[in-house]
């Protein structure tokens, strides 16, 4: 049997926006009282005030009231404390755990990978071009570390699909150190993203000795060039890797769609 069509972008991205439109009461309240913590400049470790959380304030019942209390909670941007000195705080929201909740939204809908590639094609040439010249010798350290972990031969497919996983982590942890919180934010977004498409991780499995060489051609490369801070080469290094991944990604992902399409005559 032919393969179940998959709803196109578009029509992916409009019902994303239909269901974003569907608000209930508790996500209203939870937004007033987030509208709120804004306003008033509460910063994490503030005790949201009590009169905010009141059934009364809202007009709602204790019910509703706790459901948008656990909103707020469960993205990350309060807690809550028992006892002595209790009550609801301002919390700090975690990088990884916002990465994930808006990684979610496109979990059914993905983008292809174009998409993705378009924006990595800019912002990581940025990012690498900010930093050069401004890491700290543990951060330089650190991205080092990142790239020994697949300087090894793998022994086994397992062993070589972790090393994949590795090198997107080196562009991770480069995005962690870039001093524009948005564009780092974004661009671990977009290897989340890649790290979470089935056809993605299907692509990282397949065997390629050649890719692992020229991931490390290219982050030794980088790195040199961010050492001795020449933002230009750094980001021209980028684009360059940048371009070569995504000309492969595409090349194995129609391979793989020409196979299943074979599967199927």
């Amino acid at each position: 049997m032919p393969e179940t069509a998959r709803p196109s972008p578009a029509s992916g991205f409009s019902q994303l926006c239909m269901e974003l439109k569907r608000r209930k009461r508790p996500d209203i309240i939870a937004d007033r009282i987030r509208e709120q913590i804004i306003d008033n400049d509460l910063m994490p470790g503030d005790r949201i005030p009590q009169a905010w959380l009141l059934p009364e304030t809202h007009n709602a019942s204790r019910g509703t009231l706790r459901e948008a209390l656990k909103i707020l909670e469960f993205q990350g941007l309060t807690t809550s404390k028992t006892g002595p000195g209790g009550g609801v705080f301002v919390a700090g929201v975690d990088t990884e755990q916002a990465i994930k909740m808006v990684d979610n939204l496109f979990l059914f809908h993905p983008p292809s990978i174009p998409d993705i590639y378009a924006m990595r094609k800019v912002l990581e040439p940025q990012l690498a071009a900010s930093v050069a010249g401004r890491l700290s010798p543990e951060a330089f350290a650190t991205l080092q570390d990142k790239i020994r972990l697949y300087e090894e031969e793998p022994k086994t497919a397992e062993a070589e699909y972790g090393q994949r996983l590795a090198e997107l982590d080196f562009h991770i942890a480069l995005a962690r150190h870039a001093e524009n919180m948005l564009l780092g934010f974004t661009c671990i977004f977009l290897v989340s993203l890649l790290r979470d498409m089935t056809a993605c991780r299907a692509i990282y499995k397949e065997p390629n000795p050649a890719l692992r060489e020229a991931g490390l051609h290219y982050q030794i490369a980088l790195l040199r060039a961010i050492r001795t801070g020449d933002s230009e080469r750094a980001a021209t290094i980028m684009r360059e890797h940048m371009e070569a991944a995504e000309r492969y990604m595409l090349e194995r992902a129609e391979i793989r769609r020409r196979r299943s399409g074979d599967a199927y005559t």
